[in-house]
This record gives C-alpha cells, sequence and structure tokens, in this order.
C-alpha cells in the first residue's frame, strides 16, 4: 500500500510540474530540430581522443529521454535514450542560458528533452556531450520501471510493450531483429525477380488452408466475410494472369488456441514460382535461409537449443514416413497398415483416431512423437494427400503429395508444394472438403467456384511456400514464446 501511495504522490508531484508548464506556455513543443543519434555519435567520434575533439569540435543537436540523473550542485551528468542507444550529457550551471539549469534540476527520469552541445571526453574516456542549452519537450507523467529491475512481469511487458522496449535492451534487440529479417527477406526476393503484391484480408470465401476462421459483415454489401486464413488463392490467380513470380509479407488470422506457438493473428511470407515444382522450392527457401543467416546474424551458424549448426551444411530430408520409423523402430510397412496404425495411435493417446483417414493418422502419429526432435535443418516430405488438398498428387505413389515441411528447432517454419493446376481434379478435392465441413470439421475449406474458373484458364506448372515469420524470427532471437516476437500478441482483456 505504501508502494501505490508512493507513486502516487510521485504523479501529483509530475503533473504540478506540468501544470507550471502550461502556465508559462512551455509545455510539449514541437520545434525543436536534431541532427544526431547516439548510435551514430559513437560510431563516428568514439576513436577520436580530447586534442582531436578540440582541435575539430563536433557539434551536435539531439534529443532524448532521461534515463539516469546525477546532479551535483552546479554540475550535472545525465544519459540519454534515443532510437540508436545512449549517450551520456554533461550540464554545467554556467555554461547554459541563465534560468536553465535551475529548470533542469526539477526534470525527472523519463522525460524528454532536446539538447545542444559538442563532443568530448571525459576523464574515463567516455563519448560526452558538453550541453550549452537545453529544453524540456515532454513531461513524463509517471514514473518508469526501476532502473535496474527494469519491468519484470512478464505479462506486463506484453501489455506495455512501450515500457518493455524502453527498460529492456534485449527486448529491444529482438525487434530490430524481427524488422532486419523482413528487409533481407525483400532484398533477396527483390534479387531473385519476384514482384511483392497484396491480395485482399477479407475473403468471401474460406479457403487456402485447413483452420478456423475468424467471420465478419459488411453491412453495405450484407454479406458475412472471413478474415484470411492464408492468400493462396489469390496468389495463385495472380501465376494464372502472367506474375510468374510473387510473394506477399502480411497477416493472418486464425481462430485457434493461444501459446507459445501460435497467435491468432500471425504474419506470413507466401511465394509462388512459375516452372518450378516442389523440389525447386526446397533448394530455393535453403538458399533463403543460408541468405538470412548470414545477413542478418552475419555467420553461417546458430545456436538452438545449446547445439550449434551450420546453416552452410545441405539441410537434411526425410519423409513423414521413415521419419516416424526411424523414431519408433518400426517398419515403414507398419505405419501404412490401418490397423497397426490405430494401435500406435491408441498408446499415443490421440483423440478419435478411429474416425480418421490412414493419412490423417500418419500425420497424427508424425505430430506426436516427431516434430519436436527435429532441431537440425530438416525437410519432411511425403505428406499424405487427404491432408494437403491444394497439393499436387506424387506420380509415384497417389497416397502421397508433393510437399514438404521444413523443420528447424522442432518448430515448423515454411510448407511447400507443387501445385495442384488441375481444375478436375481441384473441383474434386474441394468436394470432399465440403463434405468434412458438412460433417463438423470447422477448419475444412469451401468450394471456390471463381478460383476453379481461374485454374481453367490455365495454371502454369507451379511450386509455392509458406514461411511463419514470427516462428522465424523466434529461431533468429532465440526466444521460446511467439509473445517475444509481436510487439502486441493477443492477451485476455484484463478484470
Amino acid at each position: 500500500m505504501k508502494e501505490e501511495i508512493s507513486e502516487n504522490d510521485l504523479i501529483a508531484q509530475r503533473r504540478s510540474k506540468l501544470d507550471l508548464l502550461r502556465s508559462k506556455g512551455k509545455a510539449y513543443p514541437n520545434d525543436f530540430k536534431r541532427d544526431s543519434i547516439s548510435q551514430d555519435l559513437h560510431h563516428n567520434h568514439s576513436q577520436k581522443d580530447n586534442v582531436e575533439l578540440e582541435e575539430n569540435p563536433v557539434h551536435v543537436s539531439m534529443a532524448g529521454r532521461i534515463m539516469l540523473q546525477r546532479i551535483m550542485g552546479k554540475a550535472s551528468f545525465i544519459t540519454l535514450q534515443d532510437m540508436g542507444g545512449q549517450i551520456q550529457a554533461y550540464l554545467r550551471s554556467n555554461d547554459l542560458p541563465e534560468g536553465q539549469y535551475d529548470d533542469f534540476k526539477t526534470w525527472d527520469l523519463g522525460d524528454i528533452v532536446g539538447l545542444k552541445g559538442r563532443l568530448f571526453k571525459t576523464k574515463t574516456g567516455e563519448l560526452t556531450i558538453h550541453v550549452e542549452s537545453v529544453r524540456l519537450l515532454t513531461k513524463s507523467l509517471k514514473p518508469l520501471p526501476e532502473k535496474h529491475a527494469g519491468l519484470v512481469d512478464t505479462e506486463q511487458r506484453y501489455r506495455k510493450r512501450y515500457l518493455d522496449l524502453l527498460t529492456n535492451e534485449k527486448s529491444l534487440q529482438i525487434f530490430k531483429t524481427r524488422s532486419k529479417i523482413i528487409s533481407e527477406i525483400r532484398n533477396f526476393f527483390g534479387q531473385e525477380g519476384y514482384l511483392e503484391v497484396e491480395t485482399p484480408m477479407m475473403h468471401p470465401v474460406l479457403g487456402g488452408a485447413a483452420a478456423k476462421p475468424f467471420t465478419t459483415h459488411h453491412n453495405s454489401l450484407d454479406m458475412d466475410l472471413y478474415l484470411r486464413i492464408a492468400p493462396e488463392l489469390y496468389l495463385k490467380r495472380l501465376v494464372v494472369g502472367g506474375m510468374e513470380k510473387v510473394f506477399e509479407i502480411n497477416r493472418n488470422f486464425r481462430n485457434e488456441g493461444l501459446s507459445t506457438k501460435h497467435n491468432p493473428e500471425f504474419t506470413m511470407l507466401e511465394y509462388y514460382t512459375a516452372y518450378a515444382d516442389f523440389e525447386d522450392q526446397m533448394h530455393f527457401i535453403e538458399h533463403l535461409f543460408k541468405f538470412l543467416v548470414q545477413n542478418v546474424l552475419d555467420t553461417t551458424k546458430m545456436d538452438i537449443e545449446g547445439t550449434t549448426y551450420d546453416f552452410d551444411k545441405p539441410f537434411k530430408r526425410l519423409t513423414l514416413i521413415s521419419a516416424i520409423s526411424k523414431k519408433l523402430a518400426l517398419a515403414e510397412s507398419d505405419l501404412k497398415d490401418r490397423k497397426k496404425l490405430e494401435v500406435i495411435a491408441k498408446k499415443l493417446s490421440i483423440e478419435d483416431y478411429k474416425d480418421m483417414s490412414i493419412g490423417k493418422l500418419q500425420f497424427e502419429v508424425f505430430e506426436k512423437v516427431v516434430e519436436e526432435d527435429l532441431c537440425e535443418p530438416t525437410f519432411i516430405t511425403g505428406y499424405p494427400t487427404e491432408i494437403s488438398p491444394l497439393s499436387r498428387t506424387s506420380d509415384e505413389d497417389s497416397d502421397f503429395a508433393d510437399r514438404f515441411e521444413l523443420f528447424i528447432g522442432g518448430k515448423e517454419i515454411a510448407n511447400g508444394f507443387s501445385e495442384l493446376n488441375d481444375p478436375e481434379d481441384q473441383s474434386n478435392r474441394f468436394m470432399k472438403q465440403v463434405e468434412q465441413k458438412a460433417s463438423g470439421d470447422e477448419e475444412a475449406m469451401e468450394y471456390d467456384a471463381e478460383y476453379i474458373e481461374a485454374l481453367e484458364y490455365g495454371l502454369p506448372p507451379c511450386a509455392g511456400v509458406g514461411v511463419g515469420i514470427d516462428r522465424l524470427v523466434m529461431l533468429f532471437t532465440g526466444t521460446t514464446s511467439i509473445r517475444d516476437v509481436l510487439l502486441f500478441p493477443q492477451l485476455k482483456l484484463k478484470d
């Protein structure tokens, strides 16, 4: 109770200071212009000594938030934080216009200030700004979290991400890495001749993946719409239209539970290439990942759960059936025998296994016993056709699709396949999805007549891949929860 009263008193004091600023017409100015940020100052001038800085003065105008204060009579040090990091500033009463130093001594941690001055080095060699003028730009009405502990409550870090970013350097670096990853993805696809596009976020027909959707309603058209679960069917329409190499980075929405791996709103990279098959896409995605590791981490190696993997080496490849066979020490033929597969499913406590097709059973067993152990970069191929309604069927075995998933760190990172471009086959598979939906499968797709019509004009042989950006960022930053890589993850409403 004392802490709450103390904080309320602090807030009251800060509001009183703001009232005084308002009375003087000095509250929230917006005419200060900066020409420097801390990161550039350190990069360009940290190697200089005081003699050089005195002979060739570097004058700066910068702004930032006060994170530390050391007030010592007529001279003080503060640490300012801006978009580039932190830098120290030195203020002395005799060097400032009349009244500024007295004003400064009333300012608080968290206040945002603008200052002008010149660079010098302290006796300890720290690059510092010798302030010649300073102004309060924004009054912080609430105190920042305690400087050493920071924002330690996990839920508060997610709910008040702005405070998390201000006080937690690791969190800030995660989101800088995320930005770098997305930027490098765009660079890579641009170099490879792909066209970036944007497709609708609201779909009149449910499709593109197996998932439960969010539904909304358009008043003027008086029609229900779905927030998209995947952009696939629209992107393939563009390939029909002659855009033979396209990609999109955007949001998908799936009405599923929250977990360390799932958020109902998430970011995907999805791309399609005409005159390519799933084997080509495995080579391409491996090349993309090696490019990202090198350009984002500046190395070919990545540490995953305490083990270092060299991404310069070829990625492993296993079929879904062989991966299960290896894990359970069973013959592959046993995994194609319905009765034997049901015995396995029962031992693994897989629910409703008797109602599943054999392909669905194989997939459920794989998810249960294999997926989490796939830490080394591994392509899994040979997915059952019946759980791959948009994939081309293998010419070698019609029970399986020309499809792969890439697993790294025990998580599915990418999903790709040779696209089904036979309109009659696709129509029949849509009808099976409709039957499954009628039987109660909330994740089954609907019949998309307009997409079938597009296929009838001719979709070139092609292959596409989807990559989960959020999971990719988790991999690159060594985080274990998707909430740590989303600026504003979905949370329950506060009581």
